[in-house]
């Protein structure tokens, strides 16, 4: 959850020399942007992914101090909760079979850790929502050591002044009533509970906005094709749980403040854009700031120095903003570039899966993003993010609206339009025909088989319940044979309900 702090309390004055930094780094942002200040050599994918680390019984196991010791590899960070974990894939250009090559990658990555969390006595699992995950789990005394984690879950709670509360209705299994989720936690650590996949697009200054309204365009396709978060605390709840969960679990606001209208951290923002400006413009407007620490650099003197700014503290600032695509300035060798950090889809269920999630991604944005008359100017931005909670709410079984089709099941939207938009903008990409057929091959036969993770999940908890166990016992099953599955690494369209 980004950049680390030092350990201690803040005060008005911080505030107030933050909000003056965070301001100074806008402007000379700004500057940047208009002085063409940006390297821009190549266009380079990343990926991150989210892991949870369960113990023999598949229960979370709160180890990942102990993980990361054995691991000794850069490529893994802590997360949130003790047990999660993060991989940090190295950049590279998606041209050619880079594709392919992130395939095998991540497959070494996650099996060098498997191995090095087994003796621990730990295994990984990859997947939206661990389904074991119980109302203990969510105890302060769960929080990975680190400074950053312990002030925002104190800066968190303390702006909304009261305890986390978890209150959602889910899609009903079949045969079955809807079923609906009141909890609460002491702390900011259900959002633990949500293990995403990462995706980033470096992207030209002029290139950022097309980009970024593309990515919010396909944000509910994107979640309905790829959901895998369908249980939390034992319910079945939205096929993509994450999405309301990551919500309530850092939400700053009462209900008064809901009421009044103040935007949620977790956003998917309110408009169109046509700079990324705007959306660094939004943050520093509308938020405030939680961890207000700043640092010693004045970012104008540096940038007239001919040298390229950290810009510290807007940076900070915009990691504390949880948009589902978010904004990413960085700083690589001494060189400033721009990103489009995608941050809709669950871990899992396999590396194959994620791969192709990705691919998906990058060719459908790519076409959406160059074509003559862009797809955001024929449909409302609100329509943009119903599609996202239809999808995730529903998944397969949702309706997405579509200019110039009307609304539309996500797995025909994706086969009649956005996976012929996805191999031309892989084409267009360089990207190579074997890797090109490989993954979007992955995404028609999962939209053809309306297979995903979530109805795998929901599909195999209700076989196990109708055959006599009570739901904990179907859902340590289930959890059991979806880790074989996913070791396995054939896509989860394949996958059978028999053990």
């Amino acid at each position: 959850m980004g950049m680390d702090l030092a350990a201690h309390p803040f005060n008005p004055l911080d505030r107030g020399r933050y909000r003056r930094k965070v301001q100074r780094c806008l402007d000379t942002l700004a500057r940047m942007l208009t002085d063409g200040s940006f390297s821009f050599p190549r266009k380079s994918i990343g990926l991150e992914v989210e892991l949870n680390l369960v113990d023999s019984e598949l229960r979370p196991s709160m180890s990942n101090t102990a993980v990361l010791e054995a691991m000794d590899d850069p490529s893994f960070t802590a997360e949130l909760g003790q047990h999660n974990l993060e991989l940090n894939v190295p950049p590279r250009l998606l041209a050619g079979d880079s594709a392919l090559q992130l395939e095998a990658d991540l497959r070494a990555y996650l099996s060098a850790a498997e191995n090095k969390a087994a003796e621990t006595g730990s295994a990984l699992a990859m997947i939206g929502i661990l389904p074991t995950l119980r109302h203990e789990h969510f105890d302060q005394k769960w929080l990975t050591n680190k400074a950053r984690y312990a002030l925002l879950n104190d800066q968190i709670l303390a702006a909304r002044g009261e305890r986390t509360e978890l209150c959602m209705e889910g899609a009903a299994l079949p045969g079955r009533s809807p079923e609906r989720l009141r909890s609460h936690a002491e702390s900011i650590l259900p959002e633990a509970a949500c293990t995403s996949v990462q995706l980033h697009l470096q992207v030209a200054p002029e290139e950022f906005a097309p980009h970024w309204n593309a990515a919010q365009c396909l944000a509910g396709v994107q979640i309905a094709l790829g959901a895998n978060s369908p249980f939390l605390l034992g319910k079945a709840l939205w096929y993509e749980t994450r999405i309301p969960l990551f919500l309530q679990a850092t939400d700053t606001r009462p209900e008064e403040l809901k009421n009044q209208g103040v935007r949620p951290r977790v956003w998917f923002g309110e408009r169109w854009v046509t700079s990324i400006f705007d959306l660094f413009e939004e943050n520093v407007r509308y938020f405030p700031g939680l961890l207000p620490e700043t640092d010693i650099e004045d970012p104008i003197e540096t940038l007239d120095a001919g040298l390229a700014p950290k810009l510290t503290e807007l940076r900070m600032h915009n990691g504390t903003i949880w948009r589902w695509n978010r904004p990413v300035y960085d700083v690589v060798d001494g060189l400033p570039h721009l990103r489009v950090e995608n941050r809709v889809l669950p871990a899992g269920p396999t590396v194959l899966d994620m791969v192709a999630n990705a691919a998906f991604f990058y060719g459908a944005q790519r076409s959406l993003a160059e074509a003559e008359r862009p797809v955001w100017s024929q449909m409302s931005f609100q329509a943009a993010e119903e599609n996202l909670y239809a999808g995730a709410r529903r998944g397969f079984d949702a309706q997405l609206y579509w200019p110039g089709i009307g609304w539309i099941p996500p797995d025909e939207l994706a086969l009649r339009v956005l996976l012929p938009l996805a191999h031309d903008g892989l084409r267009r990409s360089g990207v190579s025909d074997e890797a090109r057929e490989r993954y979007l091959g992955v995404i028609e036969r999962r939209c053809l088989a309306r297979r995903t993770g979530a109805s795998w999940q929901r599909d195999y908890v209700l076989r196990a319940q109708e055959r006599g166990a009570d739901r904990e016992a179907a859902l340590g099953r289930m959890l059991r044979r979806y880790l074989e599955l996913s070791a396995e690494g054939s896509p989860v369209h394949t996958w059978s309900l028999t053990d």
